[in-house]
């Protein structure tokens, strides 16, 4: 994020490009978090501790209270989250786990990471999130769990996916990566599968200074075993009793995550006053439309609108200064590093990714700001 003085193609960078739309508040030394974010990071350095220690504890602790979960479980990424889930309800090797097209490929590698086969279902065209009509066929003898994704913020068909699920007698695991206290139906995200994973990845709505993620679940016995897995599998120090792997929380993150959590629900009130300003302003836009918020859950990590002309559209936007991303160009099926598992396509995400474009949306944005994004974009006219 940038403070309001600054212009919208000020960027935030990565190892893996700009990420302008996407970028959380607090990420500058002129947050309104500043000062928290630095003390937290000096008690850290003071004490000397900085693996598995009292402010990984207690980050768990505060984290799972705010989730309204009994558990959280500090990882290395939201990726070993998703990895670590599904070794811990032993699913591996000869399993399958239907997961959508549309998301960061992560969701899908992470399954790989388990020893599984991600099974592609496309996606309802209005939520971008898992059809759920369309996972009942694609079920076979070798499915152990379906795993939604809460795409943008948005919380998936969780009351439909859920039926499914116990229907078939099938583990129903949450990617809640980009869905920081977002509820379904009233319900928060994590309380409804077995577990869900989350990532604190610096733009995510709550963001670390680097990677980090954490395991939600209401289940005492699987938090326990990833508690072990994450690290090494120890049961006691220096006793080894399953395959685990080196996937832990550090004592800086998770000190500059406990002292971001209590701005998140400013911060999410932010992004939901964005967004209807947003929608208020291109209602009545024939040459963009705008998926439609199913939810009053909804955090928004992202605020994509759909253009047939996305090329123009980006055009548009950038002549008048404002910045805006693609998030995510390729379907995860068409993703080289997928075609081992010889991927389904998906008709809906191929149509979605060749049309979506994120606009700006984090909590810094001026209310100057915020009018130039919604004007720009109401003017396009395709």
């Amino acid at each position: 994020g940038r403070r309001q003085a600054r212009p919208l193609l000020d960027r935030v960078r990565d190892a893996g490009g700009v990420l302008g739309p996407g970028a959380a508040a607090g990420h500058h030394p002129e947050a309104e978090d500043a000062g928290d974010v630095k003390a937290a990071i000096d008690r850290v350095l003071a004490s000397g501790w900085f693996v598995l220690g009292p402010e990984v504890e207690a980050f768990e602790s505060e984290f799972a209270a705010a989730s309204q979960v009994p558990h959280a479980v500090g990882v290395g990424t939201g990726t070993d989250a998703i990895t670590l889930i599904l070794r811990a309800l032993g699913i591996g090797a000869g399993d399958e786990v239907i997961t959508p097209p549309l998301s960061a490929a992560y969701s899908a590698l992470a399954i790989m990471m388990a020893g599984a086969r991600p099974v592609f279902t496309d996606i309802d065209p209005e939520r971008l999130t898992l059809d759920p009509e369309l996972v009942e066929a694609a079920i076979t003898s070798r499915t152990r769990a379906i795993m939604p994704v809460h795409l943008y913020g948005q919380a998936a068909n969780m009351r439909a996916l859920e039926a499914i699920a116990r229907r078939r007698n099938l583990a129903l695991i949450e990617d809640a990566a980009q869905a920081h206290l977002a509820t379904a139906d009233g319900r928060p995200v994590g309380t409804i599968g077995i577990a869900a994973a989350t990532s604190f990845y610096p733009t995510k709505n709550l963001g670390a200074a680097g990677d980090g993620g954490a395991v939600l679940t209401r289940d005492a016995q699987l938090a326990a075993r990833i508690k072990r897995l994450r690290n090494g599998g120890q049961v006691t120090r220096y006793q080894h009793d399953e395959f685990g792997v080196n996937s832990r929380l550090d004592e800086l993150q998770a000190a500059i995550l406990r002292a971001r959590l209590k701005y998140l629900p400013a911060w999410t009130a932010a992004r939901r006053a964005i967004a209807k300003r947003y929608r208020a302003a291109l209602v009545d836009t024939g040459a963009l439309t705008v998926p439609r918020e199913y939810d009053a859950g909804h955090v928004y990590h992202l605020f994509p609108v759909m253009a047939e002309a996305r090329d123009r559209f980006q055009a548009h936007m950038k002549e008048r200064g404002i910045e805006t991303l693609i998030h995510y160009p390729v379907p995860i099926p068409r993703q080289p590093a997928l075609q081992s598992t010889s991927p389904a396509m998906c008709a809906i995400a191929d149509r979605v990714c060749a049309q979506v474009v994120s606009l700006p949306m984090y909590p810094g944005l001026s209310d100057g700001q915020i009018t130039a994004v919604a004007e720009a974009a109401a003017a396009f006219g395709g």
